[in-house]
């Protein structure tokens, strides 16, 4: 009998095993792209079946190319040179949740299709909308777009849905369970019924799976990585710190890493809007270049801030959650949770920011007491123990300030606020209500100057007029008499005998 033994070495997957045009492979040379990671080696071909697909993966493994590829393969045989409008009708409606992420989904796109006849744009809020009508007037095959400034441009009618024959839901999951179902609805009913639908996320729930299959049609899942999973390449580890000392401990981190010839460049998490501005500005009293960006900023703040941390000009960037989705900043070597997020999603989200496209990365997060209920969440969601451990070299004396826990108490009352708008104002009756004030004046019970009646002196009583009830009329019907107004005007109001 003779055994037969076969080579079962698989051949290299490269770009080119994907028959992609030779326009999209001169782009791909020129960003330097080799070999696909493994969500874009299985969507790739997928998505150019024309199927609809679910793909899961890991942060910063290329999602937006594996998506982006094929969109633009599927759609150049319907490109055009022409310069009339109705030649270039939007094909391609790719969603985001925020607005950085849509301009970053957007550059990568128009880098990939640089070489051929199709057009991109991309439009969200918090900047003038006439750039984008006429960018839009003038025909673009693939638009991304948030939802919010979508809808704006359907109501003024400067863009028309009829003719979309791909829909892409980026970070899916925020998309579908944080506010944006009543527009993503809204955009739904306006597109073709018969579409191809491709959802992509790095975190997935069986609650966002059972409401996304409602949008798709025999779709295709595909999971790279176990489900709800942080990156290998970065390497989490929990400091222990007593409650008041945070800022001495981001504080000291950073100084740690610089003196042991580490990149100081780092991502600083933390929750409320309040808190971010007050770690940046007390980073900068530190010596740190810091910046912070948060959802009151302007949206030309928020881009230059972040042009500013790209070209290295900003050591720390402090941000609240806007910033821990989809961002992708190259060789960025570390991230800090300030604050633990209240949503354990967003723990694997923030951490993403480092150890991408193969990269190592540090993601760190200070643990106070009070913070035991979010870490057993975000263990229990990564399936693995994070163990706490004391941050080594780090003196607690004097490091807590008093700054500090008015910025916590401040962001539990950020909370619970009404707003009045979006800028983060208080309502102006709250505002010019003296009663409202943190520093009004508050006397001590046991001070008996403050707290007995209103005694008038001798003098006060000889210099007032003799009020009797047939002069009284002199005073006007109910007017008090002068001593009751003086001592209305004094604070107080003299007890009976």
């Amino acid at each position: 009998m003779t055994t037969t033994t076969t080579d079962q070495t698989t051949p290299e997957i490269t770009f080119d095993s994907f028959g992609l045009d030779a326009r999209i492979q001169r782009a791909l040379s020129e960003q330097g792209y080799t070999k696909p990671t493994p969500i874009q080696e299985q969507a790739i071909p997928v998505v150019l079946q024309g199927k609809d697909v679910m793909g899961a993966a890991q942060t910063g493994t290329g999602k937006t190319a594996g998506f982006a590829l094929p969109i633009i393969q599927r759609l150049l045989p319907l490109a055009s040179a022409s310069a009339s409008p109705a030649r270039h009708p939007v094909r391609v409606l790719m969603l985001t949740p925020t607005r950085e992420l849509a301009d970053q989904v957007y550059d990568n796109v128009a880098r990939y299709a640089r070489f051929t006849d199709l057009r991109s744009t991309v439009v969200f809020g918090g900047v003038d909308m006439n750039p984008q009508t006429e960018a839009l007037r003038r025909g673009v095959e693939i638009l991304v777009a948030t939802p919010g400034r979508l809808l704006d441009h359907v109501q003024q009618k400067s863009v028309n849905l009829s003719q979309v024959q791909m829909l892409v839901l980026d970070e899916a999951d925020r998309m579908l369970d944080m506010g944006f179902l009543p527009d993503l609805q809204r955009i739904i009913n306006l597109l073709p019924a018969q579409r191809q639908t491709l959802l992509f996320s790095a975190t997935f729930s069986n609650e966002i799976k059972r409401l996304a299959a409602s949008y798709l049609r025999q779709p295709v899942t595909i999971e790279v990585a176990r489900s709800n999973s942080a990156n290998e390449n970065v390497r989490q580890t929990v400091f222990q710190v007593e409650d008041g000392h945070k800022q001495g401990a981001v504080v000291h981190l950073l100084k740690k890493r610089a003196a042991e010839g580490m990149s100081r460049q780092c991502i600083v998490f933390v929750n409320s809007k309040i808190g971010c501005s007050r770690l940046a500005r007390h980073l900068e009293r530190e010596g740190i270049n810091a910046a912070a960006i948060h959802g009151d900023k302007t949206q030309t703040e928020r881009m230059q801030t972040l042009e500013g941390f790209k070209q290295g000009s900003i050591d720390a960037l402090v941000a609240t959650d806007v910033a821990a989705r989809g961002l992708d900043i190259p060789d960025m070597p570390c991230v800090i949770n300030f604050d633990l997020p209240f949503s354990a999603e967003d723990y694997i989200h923030r951490i993403g920011r480092t150890g991408r496209a193969g990269a190592s990365g540090d993601a760190m997060s200070i643990y106070v007491p009070g913070d035991e209920r979010l870490l057993v969440d975000i263990e229990k969601l990564l399936k693995r123990s994070i163990p706490r451990t004391p941050l080594e070299g780090f003196d607690p004396t004097g490091a807590g300030t008093r700054a500090e826990e008015n910025d916590r108490r401040r962001a539990r009352t950020e909370v619970r606020r009404p707003r009045a708008n979006g800028d983060g104002e208080e309502p102006r009756a709250r505002r010019n209500d003296p009663a409202s004030s943190r520093n009004a004046f508050r006397p001590s019970s046991d001070d008996s100057f403050f707290t007995r009646p209103y005694e008038p002196s001798a003098a006060a009583v000889a210099a007032q007029p003799d009020v009797t009830d047939n002069n009284a009329a002199a005073f006007g019907r109910g007017r008090p008499a002068p001593k009751r107004q003086l001592a209305a005007l004094l604070g107080g109001v003299p007890r009976k005998s």
